[in-house]
């Protein structure tokens, strides 16, 4: 299994970052994702989780109506898009599902 994440990077607050976790090595289809984030000296949080199918998804409070979680079967992608950043959102972020986890994928927001 191999989970790796891309799209991490730096931003002024306010604006959009797309994170990508391209999966492989398990039949993507049948699991659900997350990502989860871990800011310096924090505990790691999920952020938000979808199911397999892409019937359920969930996003932790701070961050609802700001990002968006969707996979594409097709690729085996599970995506984060991420909008009106804010300093606070500054993370390792990671991708996930069962016991596996990619390497993370910085975000910083900052002026």
């Amino acid at each position: 299994v191999q989970l790796v994440e891309s799209g991490g990077g730096l931003v002024q607050p306010g604006g959009s970052l797309s994170l990508s976790c391209a999966a492989s090595g398990f039949t993507f289809s049948n699991y659900g994702m997350n990502w989860y984030r871990q800011a310096p000296g924090k505990a790691r949080e999920l952020v938000a989780s979808i199911s397999s199918g892409g019937i359920t998804t969930y996003l932790r409070d701070s961050v609802k109506g700001r990002f968006t979680i969707f996979t594409d079967n097709t690729k085996n992608t599970v995506d984060l898009q991420m909008n009106s950043l804010k300093p606070e959102d500054t993370a390792m972020y990671y991708c996930n599902s069962l016991n596996f986890w990619g390497q993370g994928t910085q975000v910083a927001v900052s002026s």
